[in-house]
């Protein structure tokens, strides 16, 4: 904790006056407790992708080209013998769907649908079920899927051939995959995808990594015929006329709220994770449809990290049309790079990790986990929305209402990052708004935050280290980072 952050701390427990700490602070595997699963001896399962299947098994695939199925993956422990080879010798898939009793795996070069017609445990057919894009043999070259919505379709995000350029047809794109198997063009700009998921309103997400034209890690919306902000594939225009002319190509050095003024198919990221601070590696996306199972954050989204081996929060709103939100810290301290992340139907979300070419903070070459909520209910701001003048936070449980309600328990500055071809950004453009006011509601749980010199096209960077709840203690993670694309 920095010393301003400290002070301000002290000053809300002091104006407070009756607020006492808990000798022990509760932490996050008092909450939300990992299982890490046993592996078959020999078997190097870098789990990036999870399909729970009508048996009750739980497929998971693999980098390394194979897919196991997993007996009994909600048993307290789960050992080697309850994996189950299910096919081998594909091409690094990354994701898996199922449809129609065909499970489908998201390979480099094409989507391939399997099955086991003769219940020997192993996948007997492969088919290909859609294969319009190409590859070069560039290491980057990963693809990651989506689910099927409710009507069939497949979304697929391709990663650009490096970091910079696009050799084949539509590497930096996402694409749509009918339920016939076409492969359409559905928007350009993509630059290194890290997983796909959909919202509770089915809006399709993707995250892409800190590179060129990417100052920092975000989470993206993927819209017909939309620009996601990473010019290297403007080639494949040429191959896709239901896309209409190609974006104007961005100003570099820039900033992406100014970019997107001017050029209309140009979407802002939907959260900017804010680099170390929040991840370097942003993954997988789930979202939380338990209604209440997995915790007090139904509906949210949970993004994995791999470098960091945690999992984030995010939460977001639409304002005047336009999709932003927050990201908070959720849970550390997973065994290898988080790539895949599934919400169960039960509860559990499941959590698959890698480090090979990367590295972790997780120190396993790779690891299949699973997370589950203890029953016990965190204290953390379950929500920040925008205001007029400034932010409304939510919180899980109810705060005391003099540390909550002094504005000296808030600490909040703005920045931005550079829009531009060269890799990465610093954060740039910092301002010091001021919280001049801090009004909590009768029920305690919601407190409105009036802030003067809110930023369009900033991260406004919270840190409520003074807010206590009725039992004494902080917050559980008292950090939160909203991208404001938007004011109201």
């Amino acid at each position: 904790m920095n010393f301003i952050r400290f002070l301000s701390l002290f000053a809300a427990i002091s104006l407070s006056g009756t607020v006492s700490v808990s000798a022990e602070a509760p932490t996050e595997n008092d909450y939300y407790t990992i299982t890490t699963f046993e592996t078959p001896l020999g078997e190097v399962i870098e789990a990036c992708g999870f399909q729970r299947m009508p048996d009750g098994k739980l497929a998971v695939c693999s980098r390394r080209g194979d897919i196991f199925m997993i007996t009994k993956p909600l048993a307290k422990e789960v050992t080697a013998d309850q994996f189950q080879l299910y096919a081998r010798g594909l091409h690094e898939p990354l994701s898996l769907a199922i449809r129609d009793g065909w499970l489908y795996a998201v390979q480099r070069p094409e989507v391939t649908r399997m099955r086991d017609t003769d219940d020997d445990g192993l996948a007997d057919i492969f088919e290909t079920y859609a294969d319009g894009w190409g590859i070069s043999g560039d290491y980057h070259e990963y693809a990651f899927g989506s689910k099927f919505n409710a009507d069939g379709t497949m979304y697929l995000t391709l990663c650009l051939t490096g970091s910079f350029t696009s050799k084949v047809p539509f590497r930096g794109w996402a694409m749509k995959i009918t339920p016939d198997g076409e492969t359409l063009p559905l928007s350009s700009g993509v630059r290194s995808p890290g997983g796909m998921g959909s919202d509770l309103q089915g809006n399709v997400l993707y995250t892409d990594n800190q590179g060129p034209w990417n100052g920092t890690c975000g989470l993206k919306l993927l819209q017909q015929g939309k620009f996601m902000g990473h010019p290297g594939g403007f080639d494949w225009y040429d191959q896709a006329p239901s896309m209409g002319q190609r974006p104007t190509i961005p100003a570099s050095p820039s900033r992406m709220y100014i970019e997107a003024a001017k050029i209309p198919e140009l979407i802002p990221p939907v959260v900017l994770f804010p680099y170390d601070k929040m991840g370097k590696s942003a993954s997988g996306i789930t979202c939380d449809t338990t209604q209440g199972k997995f915790g007090p954050f139904a509906g949210q989204l949970f993004i994995g990290d791999q470098t960091q081996s945690r999992i984030m929060r995010v939460f977001t709103e639409v304002v005047d049309g336009v999709m932003q939100g927050v990201c908070f810290p959720f849970r550390k301290g997973f065994a290898s790079g988080n790539v895949g992340v599934e919400m169960d139907a039960s509860g559990a979300m499941f959590v698959g990790g890698t480090n090979r070419g990367w590295g972790s903070v997780g120190p396993r070459e790779f690891a299949v986990e699973r997370l589950n909520w203890t029953g016990e209910v965190p204290f953390e701001m379950k929500e920040m929305r925008l205001l007029k003048d400034g932010f409304e936070l939510v919180f899980t449980k109810p705060v005391d209402a003099a540390a909550a309600g002094n504005p000296a328990s808030y600490q909040m500055s703005t920045y931005t990052f550079e829009y531009r071809e060269q890799y990465g950004s610093p954060e740039v453009d910092a301002t010091q708004p001021t919280i001049t006011g801090a009004t909590v509601s009768d029920d305690r749980t919601k407190v409105r935050l009036i802030v003067d010199g809110l930023q369009i096209g900033h991260v406004h960077e919270l840190h409520a280290d003074g807010v206590r709840g009725q039992d004494g203690n902080g917050l559980l993670h008292a950090d939160a980072y909203y991208t404001l694309n938007k004011l109201r």
